[in-house]
């Protein structure tokens, strides 16, 4: 069912909302920290637009899992507006055909070095699914606390549609994401908590050994 012109725009407002209330607490008065933010998600918003990226099990527009990730940042202690700007960022160059080169000149060296160490390194033919999540896991364990603080929030961002939409594989993707939050041992605690809730939630319910 398509929703009234009232319903969108109330959504719309919503989320205009949302955006403002962010940029209020973590930029304050600062304008130079507001506009690197409204430059950074632009620019993602525009690079998944051009892929028309969907969500894999919503089928949303992929800015929803960007806004997500953003507002999670938002919340972690000690947060700063080029976080919040890597957090739009950080699947631009995983996902689009934008090279990390373009982020570094676009954004400087800082935003490209935490974009990278947010990108994935392993590929199609590294090896079998268990072996490339152990090349990604090793890369993301040395990065920074920044970095992990919001890899922390892009975990908590997709663990929150995987079980409903697709029980059989979620029992492998916890186990996945219970590996790798094990190595996010920077992160902003209250994110690595709000993770490791839903991960043994989802393991007491199951009744099973996360780690089997």
């Amino acid at each position: 069912m398509w929703a009234s012109s009232e319903q969108a725009c109330s959504e719309c407002n919503w989320q205009i909302l949302k955006r403002n209330n962010m940029l209020e607490h973590t930029c304050g008065n600062n304008g130079s920290d507001r506009a690197l933010i409204e430059r950074a998600r632009a620019f993602a918003l525009g690079a998944h637009a051009a892929l028309n990226q969907r969500r894999k099990y919503t089928d949303e527009p992929y800015s929803v899992h960007l806004a997500e990730v953003a507002e999670l940042v938002s919340r972690a202690k000690d947060v700063t507006a080029e976080m919040v700007a890597v957090a739009w960022l950080h699947d631009t160059v995983e996902d689009t055909a934008i090279p990390l080169t373009l982020i570094e000149t676009e954004f400087g060296k800082r935003v490209g070095r935490l974009v990278g160490e947010l990108t994935a390194i392993s590929t199609p033919d590294g090896g079998d699914r268990a072996a490339r999540k152990a090349r990604d896991r090793a890369h993301t364990a040395q990065a920074s606390a920044t970095a992990q603080t919001i890899k922390a929030a892009d975990l908590l961002s997709n663990l929150r549609t995987v079980e409903d939409r697709d029980p059989q594989f979620a029992a492998i993707y916890m186990r996945e994401k219970r590996l790798l939050l094990d190595v996010l041992t920077q992160a902003d605690e209250c994110l690595r908590n709000d993770v490791r809730a839903i991960i043994d939630d989802y393991f007491t319910r199951q009744g099973t050994d996360e780690l089997a």
